[in-house]
């Protein structure tokens, strides 16, 4: 294997480690054990509010320090640094949860909330290394190839959760309390072990004016004000985040609540976690081949038809009455799941003039967890207010269409002029 082909690989690999958080916990255990657990389980309405005002607290604090940390990390070349902090504070954090008892639905939301603000502020620092081991050309395949490996790892990790959990007499376990909490605590080991990789093989760029890192704080303050006019003279990427801020928006509220919307209608915890499942491994091929299904159409229309997959899914949930309803659903999400996040990343790559990737991409999660606050409380409101969750599920086709509208206007090879032309000046 070449030195680059390793790097890829290891970068690749970080998807792996990181999708057991964003699969086991927060879309499978977690909304499901928060509401029969922590929370008051004869209250669904109310847990679902709290569910939603949770993920959105994690999101306002990471999205208030992206743009700040990817300035800093920019001018420190501490991008490696960075994701290796919130990384293992996203470890730590998610084995936490083993030792919140009953009832402790605050103390549950607090430790969530951490952990998440681990899992997305590593995200940050994770898309910026894309464009140091991969060419423009190669740089959909490699986008879509950390996807892949993301959806088979965290869906072979909780396969074996869900094993644990349905026949915890198998592993040695005493119920399926314990099963849960233990799946929590594989988590934290699976994450920390399968980053490893990307530490020791991925390389980031040294910048020619890098500064300590206590100079790169102060200087990463005054560079973040700058980057706020130098994104309003890049009107093109402008105009992308602001439509990537509402059709991602509506991708990770299915993906952070679809578990509690299929509970809170009265499925059963072993049908959501089929679903779950069935999502996973579908995704797996289908972000490879949504990548191919790019190549032969454009990258930006592959985006647009994976929004209009989704709202089509949206619509469709908002009548959905029985189990068989929800596994089709869940096989459609699949299909559009790791083509619309994937090609996304690489879309906005394009834009990005070289040596400001961790503070452009600092500003595309931080739209990316703004958009999240917004859609789990919206739904979460809308519910509470109506008494109605199939309302709050429909809400979220606002975001889809908005966004599909704005993406639509961007224009991608003038966004690539521009942001050539700005790298000549940096």
């Amino acid at each position: 294997m070449t030195d680059q082909n390793k790097k890829v690989w290891a970068w690749s690999m970080y998807d792996w480690a990181n999708s057991a958080f964003s699969t086991t916990v927060m879309a499978g255990f977690f909304p499901i054990f928060f509401e029969k657990y922590w929370s008051n389980p004869d209250d669904v309405i109310q847990s679902t509010y709290q569910l939603g005002w949770a993920n959105s607290l994690a999101s306002i604090v990471i999205a208030a320090l992206a743009p700040f940390l990817g300035a800093i990390a920019d001018r420190g070349s501490v991008k490696k640094k960075f994701l290796f902090f919130f990384c293992y504070m996203g470890v730590v954090m998610t084995s936490g949860l083993y030792l919140v008892g009953q009832g402790q639905w605050q103390m549950a939301v607090m430790v969530y909330i951490a952990a998440s603000v681990g899992f997305m502020g590593a995200n940050i620092f994770y898309d910026s290394l894309l464009p140091s081991v991969a060419t423009k050309e190669k740089m959909n395949y490699v986008s879509s190839l950390g996807y892949a490996l993301g959806y088979i790892g965290g869906g072979l990790l909780f396969l074996l959760n869900v094993l644990m959990y349905l026949h915890p007499h198998w592993f040695g376990i005493a119920d399926a309390t314990t099963a849960i909490k233990l799946s929590f605590l594989s988590v934290a080991v699976w994450w920390g072990v399968f980053t490893i990789p990307l530490l020791l093989f991925v390389t980031e760029p040294q910048i020619s004016d890098s500064l300590p890192l206590g100079r790169a704080i102060s200087a990463g303050y005054r560079q973040l004000r700058i980057t706020f006019i130098q994104i309003r003279q890049l009107k093109v990427i402008g105009m992308f985040l602001l439509a990537y801020w509402l059709y991602i928006d509506g991708v990770d509220t299915i993906i952070r609540m679809s578990v509690k919307m299929g509970s809170s209608l009265g499925f059963e915890a072993g049908d959501l976690i089929t679903a779950l499942l069935m999502v996973q491994f579908i995704a797996f091929p289908a972000a490879l081949g949504y990548n191919w299904f790019a190549s032969k159409i454009g990258t930006k229309k592959g985006v647009l038809i994976a929004i209009g997959g989704y709202s089509v899914v949206t619509l469709l949930a908002y009548f959905m009455t029985v189990k068989l309803h929800f596994f089709i659903l869940a096989a459609l999400i699949g299909l559009f799941q790791g083509g619309v996040q994937a090609l996304s990343r690489s879309l906005f790559t394009r834009l990005v003039p070289r040596g400001k990737e961790a503070e452009f991409f600092g500003f595309y999660n931080m739209l990316g967890k703004f958009a999240a606050v917004i859609g789990p409380i919206m739904m979460g409101w809308v519910t509470l207010a109506t008494g109605n969750v199939r309302l709050g599920i429909l809400s979220i086709l606002i975001l889809f269409i908005s966004g599909a509208f704005l993406l639509s206007k961007v224009d991608f090879d003038e966004g690539e002029r521009l942001a050539k032309e700005f790298s000549k000046h940096i």
